[in-house]
């Protein structure tokens, strides 16, 4: 029987971008379902009283020298840190639920995160994420209007509070079988219980 997984996410995080690559190998692998849950990376933070790690010098550079680059090599797929970091990722965010809504998450999710972490765009520019998402074939008019409804806006709000309330303090947090995982390098764990 297949299992699914929570898949807590930001597009600025890098971590979230590798853990987007290996579940959909586990995907593949195993049957597992995601299921996407965007939230705002910042309110996260905000309300966990928590910061990103390449807020600390040493570990920044230690995690964009050595350790990204280690699981970008483990799992077979391309990394290259965003001129452009941070990126505020607010529209982005609100539009994976626009995408959602309109039926093509799953290539709007491919594009942003490989437009972020491989192209390295600046998709913090509205004009970018327009183009971006016109080229690879999806309907960037409708997804960015969409990201100006209100409803979609509280959404992200309710999705980001949710995602706290259950435990996140930052992302990519992970939960399956009411067990959570926070970090993409907590995946081995992710696919011995998927084994198991």
């Amino acid at each position: 029987m297949s299992k699914e997984l929570d898949f807590y996410f930001d597009f600025g995080s890098p971590t979230a971008y590798l853990a987007y690559c290996r579940l959909g190998q586990l995907s593949e692998q195993y049957g597992l379902r995601v299921n996407y849950r965007p939230m705002l990376l910042g309110g996260v933070f905000k309300a966990t009283s928590n910061t990103s790690p390449v807020t600390i010098p040493a570990k920044a550079a230690y995690m964009l020298q050595q350790d990204l680059p280690r699981f970008s090599q483990r799992y077979g797929v391309p990394l290259n840190f965003n001129p452009h970091f941070p990126i505020n990722t607010l529209h982005l965010m609100r539009g994976a639920l626009a995408a959602e809504q309109l039926g093509c998450l799953d290539a709007y999710m491919d594009t942003v995160f490989k437009a972020v972490w491989v192209a390295g765009k600046n998709m913090g520019d509205s004009d970018v994420v327009a183009e971006t998402l016109a080229e690879s074939g999806l309907d960037s008019g409708a997804l960015l209007s969409l990201c100006q409804d209100p409803a979609i806006k509280a959404a992200l709000v309710a999705e980001t509070d949710a995602a706290v309330a259950r435990g996140c303090f930052g992302a990519p947090t992970l939960f399956m079988d009411d067990e959570m995982y926070f970090g993409q390098d907590r995946l081995d764990f992710v696919e011995q219980a998927l084994q198991a």
